[in-house]
């Protein structure tokens, strides 16, 4: 609940229990008071409310105590006397109310750093508050037309509850924002009776001090806030009900319950009303916070659009953390030294250093097995299937390109446009700055699977599934070629023709040290159709490629393999050369290739959609310098869907 840290206030009907039938002691108490050895103490107060079988919160700090439990009365007597052995808390008053059930669930100790929530370590009402008004004294002050200014220091949604009559508040949703609302009150309230009330006190035993501070000379606190003016003076000068933090919700000068609920999602009181208007459904929203569904949905793609970029722009690769990395050994590995396997299989990492992370016990067998985490030997014959751990302490990644944006999202699918450098999933020296990493921790509870691939320098559309069933339809759609890809690249040189559709197999057999992939009779089919979009002054080309297969690096293996490469490619170079890295550094010139759009049908409906992203810088100089009008389709960022 957003009010649970004032759980102590809530409850000060009364300093003696209240005769009835009802079979449920509820207790509250606060105290302002110097505390020790929270961990030992909150382990102390858990372990004997346990005991009693009490329900509720108690909070303990450093300034002091703040409880309400509810139990049989023996057992809530029980805790009373318990925790005025605490020194300090040898004088802790305790108020009591009857209720037919207990209001709470479980039973909860928690330390906090305060136990009501102001963030101003100056105001200690342990050593110092403000004068209390006891209620009788402030109903006769009321009846008598005294001057006295009225202000409720409670949440806004407390208020539309019930207050006092001509009563002032501030329109604060927490506490916390009580500091800045006090430049609200006018002027001359700093020379006139100024008289605090809340629901049970404790909030006043802050905002007292914090006026005086503020200049306020005539500050006064309600004594027992609205429920002991309840108790002792009824409804006299009080309009409507009074909100309590507990199962109850709302209490009426009588202090019985309303009958009032909290809805489940924005903690708003329900009134009867509210349950027949349409816009209610128990557990999930009330009229207060109902949104239509597309209104939900875009409120929710926007605040994971806003976490996948603050995320990102953190750069959480680049903080040092201890990886752990799991190697599995592949059917074809069999029957290697572990020594020659981890080479072979890891044909980036020089021998040497594989021998210097063995020797340094930071290559184990992995926990499964009987003897887990078991450092390893060079020399040990490795088995199809076994599982090693990689131990990486102090691992630190490249800095990446942060500016993701989502561009679509619904139930199924999520869809990003994604910028370079930028990996998108795990792999070699990128682990937490790549996108899948990124996304799931924005999207955490679910699974996303990843539908395709781009190259880490590759900008545009990345398409993933929230559900299997939608990964699966999708893969299916991919493999029968139903899917229309489309991308735009400036390639390095001007070519015969103004259409073709180039096909050549591709494979990674003949990779080398250098890595990469070529066209190989021994690869895989592939084809791409490329489009003369406009040929540029120095020799450069910008074409549209739509790739009918999805290979590894196929736009640009076939660019490379007809001489003339994608302007800024790091691994394929003019000339039929190979560059010596995949990744480029964030400061490199961009790689010139754009996924500009994904077409295909929906996995839910079978309707056809569209995901454009929008054009990259490289791409918009090069509409920029040309004639208006002549720009071909790159997808529109404000379009997104249905480009």
């Amino acid at each position: 609940m957003r009010a649970s840290s004032q759980l102590g206030g809530a409850m000060q009907a009364s300093t003696e229990p209240i005769a009835g039938a009802a079979p449920v002691l509820n207790l509250a108490a606060y105290k302002f008071t110097r505390l020790a050895e929270l961990d030992r103490l909150r382990a102390a107060i858990r372990e004997r409310c346990v005991e009693l079988g009490l329900r509720g919160t108690v909070l303990v700090s450093h300034e002091g105590i703040n409880l309400f439990v509810a139990g049989q009365e023996d057992a809530v007597r029980g805790l009373l006397d318990y925790l005025r052995t605490i020194r300090g808390l040898e004088d802790l008053e305790g108020k009591f109310s009857r209720s037919a059930t207990v209001p709470f669930r479980r039973m909860l100790v928690r330390i906090k750093k305060e136990i009501i929530p102001l963030g101003i370590p100056t105001i200690r009402p342990a050593e110092r508050t403000s004068p209390k008004l006891p209620p009788r004294q402030l109903q006769r002050w009321l009846e008598e037309g005294r001057k006295v200014r009225l202000l409720d220091v409670r949440n806004e949604y407390e208020v539309e509850l019930g207050t006092f009559e001509g009563a002032e508040h501030l329109g604060i949703h927490h506490f916390r924002e009580f500091v800045q609302a006090i430049d609200r009150l006018p002027p001359e309230a700093k020379d006139e009776p100024v008289v605090m009330f809340c629901t049970g006190g404790i909030r006043c035993e802050k905002a007292g001090p914090l006026l005086e501070q503020a200049g306020f000379r005539h500050v006064y606190q309600l004594e027992g806030g609205i429920l002991k003016y309840f108790e002792e003076c009824g409804g006299a000068h009080y309009r409507g009900n009074c909100f309590v933090f507990d199962g109850r919700v709302a209490l009426d000068p009588h202090l019985q319950p309303t009958g009032h609920m909290l809805c489940f999602a924005c903690q708003s009181v329900v009134t009867a009303e509210d349950v027949a208007s349409g816009k209610f459904m128990f557990g999930k929203y009330c009229p207060r916070c109902y949104q239509d569904p597309s209104q939900k949905r875009e409120s929710e793609r926007e605040s994971h659009r806003r976490r996948v970029r603050e995320l990102a722009a953190s750069q959480p690769g680049c903080t040092p953390y201890d990886h752990v990395r799991p190697i599995y050994v592949p059917r074809g590995f069999a029957g290697q030294r572990l020594i020659d396997f981890l080479t072979q299989r890891f044909p980036g990492t020089p021998r040497e250093q594989w021998v210097a992370s063995i020797e340094a016990g930071l290559l184990t067998h992995n926990k499964f097995g009987p003897t887990p985490f078991r450092v390893c030997q060079p020399g040990e014959v490795v088995r199809e299937g076994q599982g090693f751990l990689h131990h990486m302490p102090d691992t630190t990644e490249p800095p990446i390109n942060p500016d993701i944006d989502l561009i679509y999202e619904d139930d199924w699918l999520v869809a990003v446009a994604k910028p370079a450098p930028l990996p998108v999933h795990p792999c070699g020296r990128f682990q937490r700055n790549s996108l899948t990493w990124l996304l799931q921790q924005v999207y955490s509870g679910e699974v996303l699977h990843l539908v395709h691939r781009l190259d880490a320098n590759t900008t545009g559309v990345v398409l993933l599934a929230r559900r299997h069933r939608a990964a699966k339809l999708l893969a299916q759609q991919f493999a029968d070629q139903a899917v229309e890809k489309t991308y735009f690249a400036l390639l390095d040189g001007h070519p015969q023709w103004e259409a073709t559709d180039f096909t050549a197999p591709i494979s990674d057999h003949a990779q080398g040290e250098a890595g990469g992939r070529d066209t190989d009779p021994r690869g895989q089919p592939a084809t791409t159709r490329f489009e003369v979009v406009r040929r540029l002054a120095g020799g450069q080309t910008l074409v549209r490629a739509r790739p009918y297969s999805g290979r590894t690096n196929q736009i640009r293996v076939h660019a490379w393999a007809m001489g003339i490469p994608v302007v800024g490619d790091p691994m394929y170079r003019p000339g039929r050369q190979r560059g010596g890295r995949q990744t480029l550094a964030g400061d490199d010139p961009p790689m010139c290739l754009h996924a500009a759009k994904l077409a295909f049908r929906h996995p839910l409906d079978d309707r056809p959609l569209s995901l454009c992203s929008p054009a990259p810088p490289w791409l918009k100089t090069i509409l920029e310098d040309t004639a208006e009008g002549s720009e071909p389709d790159t997808g529109d960022p404000s379009v997104g869907v249905g480009c």
